[in-house]
Formats: structure tokens, C-alpha cells, sequence
């Protein structure tokens, strides 16, 4: 009889949460596996979400300056896209990472299982490989780490060109003249960004009152502005009632609030409603672990009420369903499980990125949220309209506002909107982290002339007056 083998700590899935989860288990010298259903390493955010969006957003980019060439004073005559070179490169970059993970895996010797991992019972996973064939495997603790998929609307199915998700979008076998994009989320609005600028005509339907609703409501308010400067059709409030397939196409039918039926046609629907976690037919229904709503409860060292068993990522009720935070939360879990120290997240102190142009990033409360929780709070705020560096990247949209507690000058949050400001936000992460103020903030020097001097001057707003406005 063969033996099964036994494992200090086993991950199912490989996504950024789970890949280093086995990755720091393996550090700690625990003897590690990690069970992957896929024929890749890596997870959604790295074959079909994060990366592969941010290389397009990154040809989109590009193409802007092509576009722009004869204010930099280059004259270009002749330039097309060609997609396929487009989607060459993004598997490219993707393969590339994707070996990098499992390199990774290999020199903290991690043993790689693949195949469909379900809990079978305490400290047993029942793993089924792509043959069909099941093993068991023995860990004295178990960290799940199985992500999310995207929400789809009742009654649609995805398909290769027409009922899209980010998965399929990023396979088109041609960019579309036309594109429904229902939600406007961070998916919606970056996929907008992407294809307004490759020449597709986009429409975005959100039910709530304003774009990126986690964000600030001035950022919201900057973001749709910019957009629909752009050429992009915003429409809030705007609640989808039917989807339907065409000979051309889809209709997609909504109404305004209360108001009457609208249709619109286009080649394409994009669905970004949100994600589902992958909590189904793992075995869970016969062991301690709660359910909210699909997403598992755990305590802040990321355990589930199943003893040796762990909950990291997408699938974590209350989590916000980031990569960054699913790495950081399968540190934590491992730390924990090795018997080390571990820190708890500290949910104010997660950045929030969306890399449309202008990108949006954030941390901490909003300005509502830090009135609404009882603070005086002091506003500071600085428009890159001021700053130099935007000056001479010909930016001229966007702001750094700092919302700050009046008495200490705490900082409560950080809203940023324009140029580079998904790495601007790294500034205001370590300063609420090591507990600096907008005093700190603002006699900090920074160097000139660069993008980040916009968070100085918007924390001299905070303290007393920013000085080039």
C-alpha cells in the first residue's frame, strides 16, 4: 500500500496569496506543498487579470503618446495597431512571471501537486489530477488560497467574442468597434481605458450613484469627468434589465433610476459586476468553517473555527479582493502557523489601486467616512495642474488630497487621482503605518522636480499653506 504523504502545511491554489503563502512556509522551513487545478502557476491576477490588463494599459499608454507625438515634437506619419503583437507580448510577460513563480516554488522546495484539492477530512486533502485519478495528502495545517471568479448576470453565459468577463476579453480575436461595459468598478473602468484608446466606442452602465463607489466622491467625480472628456459614455444609476444577443452583436436594456427603457447595441458586452468566491465543492460542509455569503470567516491571523485550517485571499469574507492582500494575509497565516510572530493586516492601511489614465489610488477613510466615524478633520489638497514633472509629462488633470484629524494631524486617508499615482500612494501607506502626520509628510523633502512633491504640498495644505498655488 502506498504511502500518503504528509506535509508540515499545504496551500490549494497558486494565486498571489497562495504561491506566497508556500513560498514563506518554505523559508520557515516547514515541508510544503501547493495544490494548483490549472496546468499554470500564478492564479487569475496573473493569467488573466493584474498582469495580463496593466501590459494593455501599458500599450494603451504607449499608443497615447504616439498620438500626442507632435507636442513632444516628434512627427509621426504612419502608426496602427496590430493586436496580435499586442496579445503576443502580454503572453509573453505573463509566461515569463509565470515560470518566475514556479522557480520561486522550486528553490524553497516546494513540492508543486496538481490538481483538485477538497478537505477530506481533519488534516487530509483528497487531491484529483487532470487524469482523473485521487490521492490523499496529510498536512498538519492547511491554507486555502482557491480565489474568486468573475460574477456573471443571471442568464448569460461567457463566449469567445460577444458575453465577455476579464478572462475572455483578453482573447478577443479582434479589437471591437463597440463595447457595453456593465459596472464600473476598478474592472470596468480599466478595461474602459484600455479599449476608448485602441478606438473601440465605449458605453459603462453603473447601478450605483458614481463610479469607482469606493473611492473618495471627489475622485469619482475627477475620475467621470476625465473619462467622458476622453470620449468614454458614462451612465450611473443606470440598472441593466436584459442582455440579448444579435446577429451584430448585443442589446443591452436599462433604465435611469425610475425613468423609462433604454436600449443600447454595441459588439460587445463587458460583464464587471463583481467576483464570486471559489468556496464550492471543497468540502467544507463537514467542518467548522463558516460561510458569509460564500466568503469564509476567519480571525486576523487569517484562521478559519477548523483547527490547522487557514483562509487567505479572495475568498475571505470582509477582505478586500486585492493580490497585494492576499499575499500580505498568506504571510500572516504561515507566520502564524510555524508558531512565529505574526501581525494582523490593518485594514486602513491598504492601498487601493485602479490603473486607468488618469489612475486612482487610496488609503484609508474617505472624507465621508472620516466625518461620518465622528473626526474634525482637515482637508489638504494639491492639483497636479502645479506640479512641475506633471507639467512636462503634459499632465494637466488630477489631485493629491490628504484628509487628516484636525487636532493631531493624524493622517486618516489619502485620495490620489492623476499621473503615476498608484505608486505616489506607497508614500502615504508608510507614513500612516509607521504613524506619521501631515506635519511629517510635510517637512519631509522631496526631491524636485517629481511627481510626489504633489503629496508634500497637499500635506502643507493640511498644516498651513501649500506653496506653489
Amino acid at each position: 500500500m502506498a504511502q500518503v504523504p504528509q506535509f508540515d502545511l499545504v496551500v490549494i491554489g497558486s494565486g498571489p496569496g497562495g504561491y506566497v503563502a508556500a513560498i514563506r512556509s518554505g523559508q520557515l522551513g516547514l515541508k510544503t506543498a501547493i495544490i494548483e487545478r490549472d496546468d499554470k502557476f500564478g492564479g487569475t491576477c496573473l493569467h488573466v487579470g493584474c498582469i495580463p490588463t496593466k501590459d494593455l494599459l501599458l500599450n494603451a499608454d504607449v499608443l497615447d503618446y504616439f498620438k500626442s507625438g507632435k507636442e513632444f515634437g516628434i512627427i509621426l506619419k504612419d502608426f496602427a495597431l496590430d493586436w496580435q503583437a499586442i496579445l503576443a507580448r502580454k503572453t509573453k510577460v505573463v509566461t515569463k512571471l509565470s515560470k518566475g513563480v514556479e522557480f520561486l516554488l522550486k528553490k524553497n522546495k516546494v513540492e508543486m501537486v496538481r490538481g483538485v484539492g477538497k478537505l477530506a477530512g481533519p488534516g487530509k486533502i483528497s487531491v484529483t489530477d487532470p487524469t482523473g485519478a485521487t490521492t490523499d495528502v496529510l498536512a498538519k495545517n492547511i491554507v486555502l488560497a482557491t480565489g474568486s471568479e468573475a460574477r456573471m448576470l443571471p442568464g448569460l453565459q461567457p463566449d469567445a467574442k460577444t458575453i465577455l468577463t476579464n478572462k475572455e476579453i483578453l482573447a478577443l480575436p479582434a479589437i471591437p468597434k463597440s463595447m457595453v461595459i456593465i459596472g464600473a468598478g476598478a474592472v470596468g473602468v480599466e478595461f474602459a481605458s484600455i479599449f476608448e484608446r485602441f478606438g473601440t466606442t465605449i458605453t459603462v452602465l453603473e447601478m450605483l450613484p458614481r463610479a469607482v463607489p469606493l473611492e473618495d466622491e471627489e475622485i469619482s467625480a475627477e475620475l467621470e469627468k476625465a473619462l467622458k472628456h476622453q470620449g468614454i459614455a458614462i451612465q450611473t444609476q443606470a440598472k441593466v434589465a436584459k442582455v440579448a444577443k444579435t446577429a451584430n452583436g448585443v442589446t443591452v436594456e436599462y433604465a435611469v433610476g425610475d425613468g423609462k427603457p433604454q436600449a443600447v447595441e454595441a459588439e460587445a458586452c463587458l460583464v464587471a459586476v463583481g467576483r464570486v468566491p471559489n468556496t464550492a465543492n471543497m468540502g467544507l460542509e463537514k467542518t467548522r468553517v463558516k460561510l458569509e455569503r460564500g466568503f469564509v470567516k476567519t480571525n486576523g491571523f487569517m484562521q478559519t473555527d477548523e483547527p490547522g485550517v487557514y483562509a487567505i485571499g479572495d475568498i475571505v469574507a470582509d477582505s478586500p479582493l486585492l493580490a497585494h492582500v492576499a499575499s500580505m494575509e498568506g504571510i500572516v497565516a504561515v507566520t502564524h502557523a510555524a508558531g512565529k510572530h505574526a501581525e494582523p493586516i490593518n485594514h486602513l492601511q491598504i492601498p487601493n489601486c485602479t490603473y486607468t489614465e488618469p489612475e486612482v489610488a487610496s488609503v484609508g477613510m474617505t472624507e465621508r467616512q472620516a466625518r461620518e466615524a465622528g473626526h474634525k478633520i482637515k482637508i489638504g489638497k494639491f492639483p497636479y495642474a502645479a506640479v512641475s514633472k506633471a507639467a512636462i509629462l503634459g499632465v494637466r488633470e488630477g489631485f493629491v488630497k490628504v484628509v487628516s484629524d484636525e487636532r493631531y494631524g493624524e493622517i486618516l486617508g489619502v485620495h490620489i487621482i492623476g499621473p503615476r499615482a498608484t505608486e505616489t500612494i506607497a508614500e502615504a501607506v508608510m507614513a500612516m503605518r509607521l504613524e506619521g502626520t501631515v506635519d511629517d509628510i510635510a517637512h519631509t523633502i522631496h526631491a524636485h522636480p517629481t511627481l510626489a512633491e504633489a503629496m508634500g504640498e497637499a500635506a502643507h495644505a493640511a498644516v498651513d499653506w501649500p506653496i506653489h498655488i
